[in-house]
């Protein structure tokens, strides 16, 4: 399984990114997806979460201006981001929650940064 995220970039405080997060070569079944956020000297933190039943949770830093969807035909997720702040600003990792009848298994995209300055 791979995960590639894209939609990463400079963008003045108050504009929008939208993150995509493609995931190829999964065999088994998505329980859920979501994105993560880490900034300098920051531990990596939730942004947003979709279950597999479509259940969204967002962290209260961003619930508002951001949100969460998914394409189950193309096994994307995207994080529409508005009004962003710089304290946004960090490298942004999608992840994927898969599971067959016997366990569950965790995927990492590779990251894509988010700045967000004037």
């Amino acid at each position: 399984v791979q995960l590639q995220a894209s939609g990463g970039g400079l963008v003045q405080p108050g504009g929008s990114l939208r993150l995509s997060c493609a995931a190829s070569g999964i065999i088994f079944s998505i329980n859920g997806m979501g994105w993560y956020r880490q900034a300098p000297g920051k531990q990596r933190e939730l942004v947003a979460y979709i279950t597999g039943g479509g259940s969204t949770n967002y962290a209260d830093s961003v619930k508002g201006r951001f949100t969460i969807s998914r394409d189950n035909r193309k096994d994307t997720v995207y994080l529409q981001m508005n009004s962003l702040k710089p304290e946004d600003t960090a490298v942004y990792y999608c992840y994927f929650l898969l599971a067959d009848p016997k366990r569950t298994y965790d995927y990492w995209g590779q990251g894509t940064l988010v700045t967000v300055s004037s």
